[in-house]
Order: structure tokens, then C-alpha cells, then sequence
């Protein structure tokens, strides 16, 4: 359920894991669907998921109120050099926080199967593919640019190369002296 919801709410948010994964669950609107996270550079942002994760969210968390968002599967030491700091500890389950090395290692061994080079994908790659997949489903740039919360539109080249049916379908639709399509 945990990667499930991870996987999820990365695809939904394109947001970065690393602000995901630092979720705790005092920073969550469930009812506005949507997340305070702190940002590239610290500034506080929200992110926005849809109704996949909305529906998933509430059996992850079961009835916890504070404390991280993603566990770990494991409870952890309270003391001593490998004690986590209070705040990435679950004080109902006493489980620390999800961590990005194992989160993206539990992403690669089950995106490893359907990797073209055999390797399984990042968790950065997941951003990738659904800013991508915006891109290809028409969302322009500027819009892009709010989904993800690029800083600079230039971020945001290898995602809106469309290619060349695009360019034509543009221009046709363009085109002040096309005749006019048959209705």
C-alpha cells in the first residue's frame, strides 16, 4: 500500500520525491487534495493530487494524525548514533521515515520489468514521464511550469518537444488560408 500510494501521489503531484517523502501528515489538506511542501530554495508551495491517490491516502495513513506520511518497514532506534531525529519518527507505530535510497530502490526493483535497459527507473524519471505525458496531451508550457514548479520556463525544453506531427497539426489549425473543413 505505501508504494502504492508513493508511486501515486508522485504521478498526480509531479512534485519531486524528495518533498514528497518529507510529508508529514500535518502538512496534508485531504479535503482540498492537496500538500504543503517545502520547495527547491525553501519556499512553501502546495502540490495537487487527484482522486486515485484521494481514495488511497485515508487507508495509508489509518487513522494516524501526526508524524511522517511514508514509513519505513522497520521501527527504529531511539537512541544512539543511528537515532533519526523526533520529527521523522511515527509516535503511534514508532516507525521512521521512508527514506529516498530505499524508496527508490522499492521503485526500481518493480519498474525493472518494464525498463527497455533492464534497470528499472528513478523516482526522478517518474517526474519526467508525467510532465512529459502532459506535454503530449497538449498542456503548454506555462501550465507545466505550475504542475511542477520549475522556477524557469527553460527548465522545462525536454518535455515540450512535441515533434513534428505537432508542429503540423499547429500549423494547420492555423493556417488563415486554409479552406474551410467540410462540417
Amino acid at each position: 500500500m505505501r508504494e502504492r500510494v508513493l508511486w501515486q501521489l508522485l504521478r498526480e503531484t509531479a512534485a519531486r520525491a524528495t518533498e514528497i517523502l518529507s510529508l508529514d501528515i500535518e502538512d496534508l489538506d485531504l479535503s482540498l487534495r492537496r500538500a504543503r511542501v517545502v520547495s527547491k530554495g525553501g519556499a512553501i508551495e502546495y502540490v495537487h493530487w487527484g482522486t486515485a491517490t484521494a481514495r488511497l491516502l485515508p487507508r495509508l495513513l489509518q487513522g494516524r494524525t501526526a508524524g511522517p506520511v511514508f514509513l519505513s518497514d522497520r521501527r527504529v532506534p531511539t537512541s544512539g548514533p543511528r537515532a533519526p531525529a523526533a520529527a521523522d519518527i511515527c509516535p503511534t507505530t514508532g516507525r521512521g521515515r521512508l527514506s529516498y535510497p530505499r524508496a527508490e530502490y522499492l521503485f526500481k526493483q518493480a519498474s525493472w520489468a518494464h525498463d527497455p535497459h533492464g534497470q528499472g527507473w528513478t523516482l526522478h524519471q517518474l517526474r519526467h514521464s508525467t510532465l512529459t505525458d502532459l506535454a503530449a496531451a497538449g498542456r503548454t508550457a506555462p501550465e507545466l511550469q505550475a504542475k511542477s514548479r520549475h522556477a524557469h520556463l527553460s527548465s522545462l525544453g525536454r518535455y515540450v518537444r512535441l515533434g513534428e506531427a505537432t508542429s503540423a497539426r499547429i500549423t494547420a489549425e492555423h493556417d488563415p488560408h486554409a479552406r474551410r473543413r467540410p462540417r
